[in-house]
């Protein structure tokens, strides 16, 4: 129990001398104490109204309190941590504004399935409902519900145990995903017994129970996998977020099946595994007659399973998916073989079905892929291998696959359009949960707050590749990085814009186009400012020594990397989800 408040009981009868002194305890330890007792010890936040006290007294309790410059990027680190520890990460803002800044965090982890409790303080429910115009009044509580799995508001102290204990088991259970904590102000002062409070607590028992799959789907599952003449098997960051790797990848190499990773599955085997066929993925997804979904979902970033990047006019093609969801199931086509429950447990049964005399995957079809693979390694090699003045997105990236390849317990946080895209196809991954991205829901701005959570849960190095427009949403949060000391290598591709830095205003007027940043800025500056190293890097050679120096030393840098302006395309790899005018002027 931490620290109590103690007070004297008013004195007996003459002669009975004092009472003996009453310890109490206060809202604000019980909420530390239920974080603690559930064996969370980092909060990640911003001080302020009503939550000052609460950063101070956990950090004195022994609780590693993160301090952002801004709450989206707080909650961001919050989701990240969740992904990489399957415990619910905590993010703590003050009330109306600072919540409202956490909740695009928050909305972002529930739909990316990240275990998060944003927890903030607010107004008091009496001015509030009359709307009395209390300081940052607003119904926080009523705004986060549709963005979470779940929300809670407690009012009492004795009910403080049950609201971190219903947050927590609703933030890891089933699908794991974000969860709001409504703490108002009156409630951190609140005083009660302090053996009361203690027993008050609750200690959260197996708050995301394995799910056990039916027998018979299992088996239904199976015969679908032995029968399928070219069979595939899609690694999802749900596989990922698992933790049941040793598993996926038996299955992977036992059945001899070519596999697919996510972007944020990259690692559960190694890239460069005979099986992966993440070099001929256009040609495995229209080509396959059966798919295996791991923690995957079809969803945009998958064409919604419809389509020629499925193949779909060359004849059917049959789903088998792994989702502790029953309701994912059949969300954009029909699933032949559904397989409910949590992933480990899945994988597992799948296992126990899979005998020595297990039918290898067909060797036209292994053959074929092998193929393909060899033609497209050989040609981005080609590529990768170029030197090109000033850098391309792929020579420059060239140096962070070496970097990688060299250290691959080090952590690749990635953001961007371009960026993005060339890095998730050309950088290499060898160990699990060491790549986090935009993931779900495309956003930008996560790379600072990932980044800070990668470094602060794991201690691993971590070299953040950032688009210079990604980069301009949390880019600040290098103070951050160095007031931590933390190992985080920033590399900011700079090619002056949005997608390019080459758009022209057509109106003549002096304004640039809204796509174009200050040529040639100075990002490395920023990082210097703070303490940090700072380096502009415009060939590859300097760039590598850069991030090899940055790796190797831990210290935190930036690193300005200078891109051919005109390099990039238009929305990347996803243009076509931005609307063309069709009216020429």
């Amino acid at each position: 129990m931490s620290a109590v408040l103690k007070t004297s009981l008013a004195t007996t009868s003459a002669g009975a001398g004092v009472a003996p002194i009453q310890e109490l305890t206060d809202g604000f330890h019980l909420v530390i104490d239920a974080l603690k007792l559930n064996d969370i010890d980092t909060i990640f936040g911003l001080p302020g109204i009503p939550v000052t006290d609460l950063c101070r007294m956990a950090q004195a309790e022994g609780m590693r309190v993160i301090s952002f410059r801004h709450e989206q990027h707080a909650g961001n680190a919050a989701a990240a941590a969740g992904f990489l520890t399957q415990k619910p990460g905590i993010c703590l803002t003050v009330s109306a504004p600072g919540f409202l800044n956490g909740l695009t965090a928050l909305a972002n982890a529930t739909t990316n399935c990240f275990p998060m409790i944003l927890i903030s303080g607010s107004s008091e429910r009496e001015i509030v409902d009359l709307q009395q115009g209390d300081y940052e009044e607003m119904d926080q509580l009523a705004i986060a519900k549709p963005l979470c799995k779940a929300a809670f508001r407690v009012l009492h102290a004795e009910d403080i145990g049950v609201g971190v204990a219903r947050a927590i088991r609703a933030a890891l259970s089933g699908r794991p995903g974000g969860v709001y904590l409504d703490l108002p102000a009156k409630l951190f002062a609140q005083t009660m017994d302090a053996a009361a409070g203690k027993k008050s607590l609750i200690k959260v028992v197996d708050p995301a129970p394995r799910q056990i799959p039916a027998p018979d789907a299992v088996k239904r599952a199976l015969d679908l996998l032995k029968s399928a003449k070219r069979p595939v098997i899609l690694l999802g960051k749900g596989a990922a977020y698992a933790q049941a790797d040793a598993d996926i990848r038996a299955l992977v190499e036992r059945t001899g099946i070519p596999y697919l990773p996510m972007s944020m599955a990259k690692g559960l085997l190694p890239d460069t595994h005979l099986q992966s066929a993440a070099a001929a993925r256009s040609y495995v997804l229209a080509e396959a007659d059966v798919v295996l979904l791991v923690g995957a979902r079809l969803n945009w970033l998958l064409s919604h399973g419809k389509g020629k990047t499925w193949g779909t006019d060359k004849g059917s093609k049959q789903f088998i998916q792994i989702d502790i969801s029953p309701t994912e199931i059949d969300s954009n086509v029909a699933i032949a073989a559904p397989l409910i429950g949590d992933i480990g447990s899945c994988v597992a049964a799948l296992l126990a079905g899979i005998d020595a005399n297990w039918p290898k995957a067909p060797a036209d079809w292994t053959g074929a892929i092998a193929e393909r693979k060899d033609k497209n390694l050989s040609k981005m090699a080609v590529t990768l291998a170029a030197r090109p003045s000033p850098m391309s997105f792929q020579s420059a990236l060239s140096v962070i696959r070496d970097q990688v390849k060299a250290r691959p317990d080090a952590i690749i946080v990635n953001e961007g359009a371009n960026t993005l895209d060339f890095a998730r196809s050309i950088v290499d991954m060898y160990e699990p949960r060491k790549r986090l991205d935009v993931g779900t829901w495309g956003i930008m701005g996560i790379g600072m707050g990932f980044a800070v959570a990668a470094a602060v849960v794991t201690g691993k190095p971590v070299i953040a590749v950032e688009g210079d427009s990604a980069f301009g949403f949390s880019g600040m949060e290098v103070e951050t990085i160095c007031r931590y000391e933390l190992p985080i290598c920033v590399v900011v591709f700079n090619n002056n814009g949005v997608y390019r830095g080459t758009d022209i205003n057509p109106s003549g007027t002096k304004d640039v186009a809204p796509t174009v940043f200050v040529k040639n800025a100075r990002y490395d500056k920023l990082m210097e400012a703070f303490g940090g190293v700072g380096v502009h890097a415009t060939t590859t050679d300097e760039l590598q020594k850069a991030l090899s120096e940055a790796v190797a030393s831990g210290r935190p840098t930036l690193i300005n990397a200078m891109i051919d302006e005109g390099a990039g395309t238009e929305s990347g790899r996803i243009g076509n989800l931005n609307p063309q005018s069709a009216v020429k002027k």
